[in-house]
């Protein structure tokens, strides 16, 4: 790692000026979308435009806000503050729906000087600036209106690999979002850690994404990876994927040697909203990589996505699982990509007590076991699974992950306690200071399984259950519970904790008694789990609340049944 990312940007300005750098699909005005390309040199041209206009208000270290719609001003927002030595937040903008709350408080920790945006979103800006109590900026840029020609004005300058180069607001759902400090060289070596994990080739493979810029997946996967190797970058916005997932697997189509990712929810989505007569004319042969991360993963759902498109050409082998958080870059663990996906089934009783025995043949049908996925090894960075006491646990042994790397981030933005419990612990043995994840997880055959969150584990009678498995039975306990949107946590008691379960309704339960469903419910979780369901909530579609991400926000959906938000009938069904 000699130089910081954002210099390769010159250097293939120089070396190939007209290859394609990033394209953006924009499906505004047109339902085949409208592609909108930028060269090499023409966006290495705006980001030094970029850099001279925040130069006019803006000096190296502080803060500029990026509230901007999904696009390809965005990328240049991103590499012009980097050439600026400014340092970037990227956000998103006002009129993005059920953020705002995450909006407000992400701007005013991070109290920017300047606010960048586009003309179309200008007013929202305007409006968000204006009618709330957050720091006021110098100045509000408009991208599309800096001039190209301010590019001849810029003169480079040293960058080093300790600058910071954006804060990256992880999904706080009940506190205010922690701002990571990415230094230039934690997304340099990143960005290369997930090159090479995918084994893209230079100049030839090419990254088409749909996830927003402003999610740390994201931005690292889809501006920061491709500039490793002079690749090409297609991206979209969230809303068009999701209002037609196939434009997805279309854009995946169009290209030879071509990586990918998403959450788990997103292969679950696709799987059963893409038709026969879509599927017949995508053609998946040329995907090499679909990364899997951001939130838990389901063997099932993997497998059903490889066999719904397995007649497309998708080679079962190139869905990736990994993991990664905001904390460590994002990229830290993935399966090889010419490995096929693997699935343990581990006993359930032995995973709460803190070990994996795994169960194989007829055992593993049985209904006491935890089905987990393989999140392959590590590249370029060490991973260890630790016990409370800050030893590492041998193989077979749940602890919790730390890492340690050159992507680990140095601290969370303005909060020196908090930056001191994550950032700064020392494994017993081991040089150097250690990232905790607050993730549990074990390693079985050399790979890392991730467990779940240790803050989300419902302890009831001195035992530990991880919610996710609790998610999964009462989703599979009866076809009136939406799958993929059900919370399971625990609520205080008397004498012990106490299990509640939040799920929204599917189209299926249209008719349904619910003391029915809630029946079948708490008779599967006593089965598989020996654990009785305290409350079963039914709610509508989109009352579950989520993270800007997509995941399950256990802890926020915890506090709103709490503050009585599913008490009223029209909101959820109480049995």
């Amino acid at each position: 790692m000699s130089e910081p990312l954002i210099l390769r940007v010159s250097r293939w300005a120089r070396e190939i000026p007209d290859a394609p750098a990033y394209t953006f699909l924009d499906y505004a005005d047109s339902a085949d979308g409208t592609e909108r390309t930028l060269s090499w040199s023409r966006v290495d041209l705006k980001a030094r435009a970029l850099a001279v206009r925040l130069r006019e208000v803006a000096l190296p270290g502080e803060r500029a806000a990026i509230l901007a719609p999904q696009g390809l001003e965005y990328v240049v927002a991103m590499l012009g503050a980097m050439y600026a030595r400014v340092i970037a937040v990227p956000l998103f903008a006002p009129d993005l729906p059920g953020h705002a709350d995450r909006l407000i408080r992400a701007y005013a920790d991070a109290d920017p000087v300047c606010v960048l945006t586009t003309t179309p979103a200008l007013e929202s800006v305007r409006t968000f600036i204006d009618g709330r109590s957050v720091p006021r900026p110098k100045a509000v840029l408009t991208l599309d209106t800096v001039s190209d020609l301010l590019a001849d004005e810029w003169e480079p300058e040293p960058i080093g690999l300790g600058d910071l180069a954006y804060l990256q607001y992880t999904s706080g759902s009940t506190r205010a979002p922690a701002g990571v400090e990415i230094s230039h060289g934690n997304v340099t070596a990143n960005a290369e850690q997930l090159w090479r994990a995918f084994r893209a080739t230079p100049r030839v493979s090419t990254a088409a994404l749909w996830l927003p810029l402003f999610h740390d997946m994201g931005l690292i996967a889809t501006i920061a990876a491709p500039i490793v190797g002079g690749n090409r970058a297609v991206f979209m916005d969230p809303v068009a994927f999701v209002m037609h997932p196939v434009r997805w697997l279309r854009m995946l189509s169009a290209y030879d040697d071509v990586f990918t990712g998403g959450p788990n929810f997103a292969y679950e989505y696709t799987a059963s909203r893409v038709t026969e007569r879509e599927k017949a004319a995508l053609d998946l042969s040329g995907v090499t990589v679909m990364l899997n991360g951001a939130e838990p993963l389901r063997g099932s759902t993997i497998n059903r996505f490889s066999e719904e498109f397995a007649a497309c050409g998708l080679r079962p082998e190139a869905h990736t699982p990994g993991y990664g958080l905001a904390e460590a870059t994002v990229f830290v663990t993935a399966m090889d990509r010419d490995l096929p996906v693997r699935v343990t089934a581990f006993d359930r009783d032995a995973l709460t007590a803190g070990r994996a025995v795994p169960v194989t043949g007829q055992d593993a049908g049985r209904g006491r076991v935890s089905e987990l996925v393989s999140c392959g090894v590590p590249t370029g960075q060490d991973v260890a699974v630790v016990s409370a006491y800050g030893r590492a646990v041998p193989d077979g042994e749940v602890g919790e992950i730390w890492v340690r790397g050159p992507n680990v981030a140095r601290a969370y933005w303005r909060d020196e306690e908090r930056s001191a419990e994550v950032f700064g612990n020392e494994l017993e043995g081991e040089e150097g200071t250690w990232l905790r994840t607050g993730d549990l997880g074990v390693v079985h055959d050399g790979e890392l399984y991730v467990t779940g969150r240790i803050k989300d584990l419902v302890i009831v009678d001195g035992r530990n259950h991880y919610p996710q498995d609790v998610e999964v039975t009462v989703q599979e306990a009866d076809e009136a519970v939406r799958r993929d949107h059900v919370a399971a946590f625990a609520a205080p008691g008397e004498e012990t904790e106490r299990l509640v379960v939040v799920a929204e309704r599917s189209r299926r339960a249209e008719g349904r008694d619910p003391d029915e469903i809630a029946a079948n419910v708490r008779a599967a979780v006593a089965r598989n789990h020996d654990l009785r369901v305290h409350e079963f909530v039914l709610v509508e579609a989109g009352a579950v609340p989520r993270t800007s991400s997509g995941k399950i926000a256990r802890r926020a959906c915890a506090q709103a049944y709490l503050d009585g938000a599913f008490t009223t009938a029209a909101e959820g069904s109480r049995t």
